[in-house]
Parts: structure tokens; C-alpha cells; sequence
């Protein structure tokens, strides 16, 4: 290749360079074609720490971003042309390059053909354009057990297929609340093996094109390692486990969401204190259990309904959540709760979604303050939340 060709193509090749430094946590690989006459030689590139590992004519080396634009741009003035791959998570970028021409083009992954009779009766089973698509998210959805080798829903899973794409969808409502134009981290306490956060992960990165980081804990180390293994298996480098108690977490960086799946009885409250202390931009909790309030509450004009247990322990659902949404909206939150998933599939199917809009609510805090005194409760998200202050 000609000097003005080379000259070119290491401009393209610093735009990447500065891609990389960027976005090292999403980077996959780099594939280069050089072309002489009728013959292709073929080098490939992948993560290794930070650097690159590139192997080209049999030879395999650790290099550094620069080392390797250096490398690429030298080799090529042996060759006719080149053709390069630079691929992140959910977006490969091409460059071709002559002694005619340079020209560089985003290449969006397109989803794949999958014809299978499980998979198209799926989509017509639950009626729904998936967010997290059959096709394009076969690694992911294989990875944490949805699919299975064979590229099929799983018979058994399909019902968990569509409740974390129902998750997904809810909490891509909350999109344009969050801060621009900056990494979010979001925090998954209780996280167990992690599959909303590794199918978020998915979504803001590879759809949606959001910078994000991923930090999961639980107290169990066999879950968190098991966390990890996905993680690592399906190259996400922007997440993170750790195997700690919620209320003993203190995060290195600005917290902007605070999840929280399914975690039993006050552990919700725990993330949901966590959450408030951190002044997360938004916090999301699908509660599970509920016991703590029916042993504490009464409430005298309602004594010969509540006589009757059903009766008593769904009321105790009702006020656990109303008064976690309450509290929340007294600490400066903005509160929506939605059902999650069908009430056929579960009774736990409430979603409570809060962002911080201002710094307290004082009426919001006097109303609390009342019902705490008439149903003579002392609700453990309060408490946690005096702990921690």
C-alpha cells in the first residue's frame, strides 16, 4: 500500500485506539485481512489485561493499543489492501483500505435466522416484541440457562424469559430520568446468580449503547461464584461481585441505581436503605415475602375484618409496600408501583420504582409519622435507615 493510504489508515487506527481506551470494558477481538495478489494472511486479536493479544504469521504477542496501531500500520505497507474488524459488544467497525481508498463504517450486529418451532412458538405464546431478542442474545440468553444449545426457549424457562423482559422493559422507563452522558453504575443487592443484572448489562450496552458498570453482592460465595464464571464466559468486564452483607457495602464510586430482585422480607429493606443513604438517582425493588409487619400492626376499626387471617396477612402486604413507598417519597423520591408480571404467576408481582427528584418532603414524612403511631408499627426500612445515618 501506498504512503498516502498508510497515512490514512493510521488516523482510522488512532480513532480506534481512542474507541478502545473508552470502551475497553465492552472490547471482543480485532480480525485483519491483509491481501496480496490471491492470497489472504489473517491476524486476530483479543483481550489479554488491558492489552491486546495478536497473533499474525505464527507469531503471538501481548501488545499495547499503540504498539499494535504501530504494527498494523507497518505491515501494511507489504500488502495490496486490508480489511480490519474492531469488535465491541453489539457493534463491529470496518475498515478497508487500498492503494485507492480508506473508508471506515459501524456495522450493527444483526440478529440471526432462527427458525426453530420452539422459538417461534414462544414469541407467539407470550405475544410480545421482545427487548431481549431470540437471535441477537443467544450467547447471553444460553449463558444463564434460558435457551438451550440448541437455540430453543427452554419449555421450562419461558415464563422467566418473559418476566426479566417485562423487567427490562419497566426499567427502561426510567432511562431518561438517569444521568447522560456518563457511566451508570447500578448495584444489585442480594443479586443470587445475577441473571437481571447480566441481561441489563446486555441491554444498556448492547442496544441501547449506555457506558455502565455492574456491581452484584451476596452474602453467599457460592453464588458469587457462579456470578463471576457467567460474567466471565460471556466477557463482561464492567461487572463486579462481591460477597459481603448489604449494610456493610461501601461503594468506591457514585451509586445512580440500586436494584433489588426478589430479596426476602427486610433484605428489600435493606436495599431500599442502602439506596437512600447512597442518594441513588433511582432505586427498583420487587419485593418478596412479607412478614414483619403483621405481627407488629393493628389497627381498631378494622378489628372484625382483620380476625380473619387472609385477611390480616394481606393487609400486612398492602402496608409494608405503601408505607416503603411512602418513606421514599419522604426522602425525595418520586414513586410509581406497577405490577411486574401477571398476579396468575405470583401474588409477589409488584414493582416499586423511585427517582430522586429533591432532597426531602417534609408533608410526605408527617404522614408517615402518623400512620407509623395509628397502626403502632416501627417498620424495619425506618430503622435501617436511622442505623445508617
Amino acid at each position: 500500500m501506498n504512503k498516502q493510504s498508510i497515512s490514512k489508515l493510521n488516523l482510522f487506527l488512532i480513532g480506534l485506539k481512542n474507541r478502545f481506551e473508552e470502551n475497553l470494558d465492552i472490547f471482543k477481538g480485532i480480525t485483519v485481512i491483509y491481501k496480496a495478489g490471491l492470497k489472504n494472511f489473517k491476524g486476530i486479536g483479543t483481550y489479554d489485561s488491558g492489552k491486546i493479544k495478536f497473533n499474525f504469521n505464527g507469531k503471538t504477542e501481548s501488545l499495547s493499543i499503540d504498539e499494535l496501531v504501530d504494527k498494523l500500520c507497518s505491515d501494511a505497507i507489504n500488502y495490496d489492501s486490508v480489511t480490519l474488524t474492531y469488535s465491541e459488544r453489539g457493534t463491529d467497525i470496518l475498515i478497508e483500505a487500498d492503494n485507492k481508498n480508506v473508508k471506515m463504517k459501524n456495522i450493527d450486529i444483526k440478529e440471526e435466522e432462527n427458525d426453530n418451532d420452539s422459538t417461534n412458538e414462544t414469541s407467539t405464546l407470550l405475544n410480545r416484541n421482545y427487548l431481549i431478542k431470540v437471535g441477537k442474545a443467544d450467547k447471553l440468553l444460553k449463558e444463564i440457562g434460558i435457551m438451550s444449545k440448541e437455540g430453543k426457549i427452554k419449555n421450562d424457562k419461558i415464563r422467566k424469559y418473559n418476566q426479566i423482559d417485562h423487567y427490562v422493559e419497566l426499567f427502561d422507563e426510567m432511562l431518561n430520568k438517569l444521568p447522560k452522558n456518563q457511566t451508570l453504575n447500578i448495584l444489585d443487592c442480594g443479586c443470587g446468580k445475577s441473571y437481571l443484572s447480566f441481561v441489563l448489562n446486555y441491554y444498556l450496552r448492547e442496544v441501547k449503547k449506555i457506558r455502565c458498570h455492574f456491581i452484584g453482592l451476596d452474602y453467599k460465595e457460592s453464588v458469587i461464584e457462579t456470578s463471576q464464571k457467567i460474567a466471565e464466559n460471556l466477557g463482561y468486564r464492567n461487572m463486579e461481585f462481591h460477597a459481603v452483607d448489604i449494610k456493610n457495602y461501601i461503594p468506591k464510586n457514585k451509586i445512580n441505581v440500586v436494584m433489588s430482585l426478589h430479596a426476602c422480607d427486610t433484605a428489600t429493606d435493606m436495599a431500599l436503605a442502602l439506596g437512600i443513604k447512597l442518594s441513588s438517582d433511582a432505586i427498583v425493588a420487587v419485593p418478596c415475602c412479607h412478614r414483619e409487619l403483621l405481627s407488629q400492626y393493628s389497627y381498631e376499626p378494622f378489628k372484625t375484618i382483620l380476625k380473619h387471617g387472609v385477611f390480616k396477612a394481606r393487609m400486612a402486604d398492602i402496608l409494608t409496600d405503601g408505607m416503603r413507598s411512602l418513606l421514599l417519597e419522604a426522602k425525595g423520591y418520586d414513586v410509581s408501583v406497577v405490577e411486574y408480571i401477571s398476579p396468575l404467576e405470583t401474588p409477589k408481582n409488584l414493582m416499586i420504582r423511585a427517582v430522586k427528584i429533591k432532597e426531602e418532603n417534609e408533608d410526605a414524612m408527617s404522614e408517615y409519622f402518623s400512620l407509623m403511631s395509628s397502626l403502632n408499627v416501627f417498620p424495619a426500612l425506618y430503622n435501617y435507615i436511622n442505623q445508617w445515618e
